[in-house]
């Protein structure tokens, strides 16, 4: 938890960047590994990072196969698995990155990889179609991700009795800035998917880095992006104050 929270941390300082009009590293999770791989310990902390977020993933795994008892209603245990299934997924992707970084063996960015996957989907019949459903499914993930922090639902997987009463006022406040932040990122990277699915160009899609750097271009993109960057920032230490109380 406390890994998966960093790198949450070094992606609202690298949105920061592009606030302050520096493109120069690549906005997402992967552009967040390679930030810490230009530091003084790069490698070893990228090992200690990717170990961390291996062991974050299995847990999410044990927590989609027999967690969250807790949760009365089915339809919601449901959602939460499959949560756990889509963290588990994204912390395996991210500490394989770090790894690959640690060991300097090189990558595609993530926009690459989305343009060629996106390319030959659309390439398929009915391509179009194939592409929209998936950018309606990011849409819809990004809207349940900010529901969660608007509802604060999110205070059901905590043991909030756990945490001192000023902890716990935090852990809220942080937790809602940072889960409707995250939220706001998927929905910009469905609609740029949206976008490749409308027009058939694959060049329109892109991962985080391509979303938030396209917000940067429009009106008040520069407003858009703090909001978003003060999100990641605020998930990351709320995954910090989360990871003690956190049920399971």
């Amino acid at each position: 938890m406390v890994c998966y929270g960093l790198v949450h941390v070094l992606l609202a300082a690298l949105t920061a960047q592009v606030v302050l009009g520096d493109t120069g590293e690549k906005t997402d999770q992967k552009g967040a590994v390679a930030a810490l791989a230009q530091t003084s310990f790069g490698p070893a902390l990228l090992w200690i990072l990717a170990i961390g977020l291996f062991a974050f993933a299995v847990w999410q795994l044990a927590m989609a196969v027999s967690g969250y008892g807790w949760v009365t209603k089915q339809r919601k245990r449901v959602y939460r698995k499959c949560g756990s299934v889509g963290r588990a997924v994204t912390g395996t992707v991210i500490g394989i990155a770090a790894i690959n970084y640690a060991t300097g063996t090189s990558q595609k960015s993530g926009t690459e990889q989305s343009q060629t996957w996106t390319a030959r989907v659309l390439a398929l019949p009915f391509g179009q179609v194939l592409v929209g459903a998936v950018a309606l499914f990011v849409l819809g993930l990004g809207v349940m991700v900010a529901r969660k922090g608007v509802k604060k639902s999110f205070e059901d997987d905590l043991n909030m009795s756990e945490l001192p009463a000023g902890t716990r006022v935090w852990v809220e406040r942080l937790g809602r800035i940072g889960w409707i932040g995250k939220g706001a990122a998927y929905f910009l990277i469905g609609v740029l998917v949206a976008f490749a699915a409308v027009n058939a160009d694959p060049s329109e899609s892109g991962g985080m880095d391509k979303a938030l750097h396209t917000l940067a271009a429009q009106p008040y993109g520069v407003f858009a992006l703090a909001v978003i960057a003060v999100g990641f920032l605020g998930f990351g230490a709320y995954c910090f104050a989360a990871a003690k109380a956190h049920k399971g």
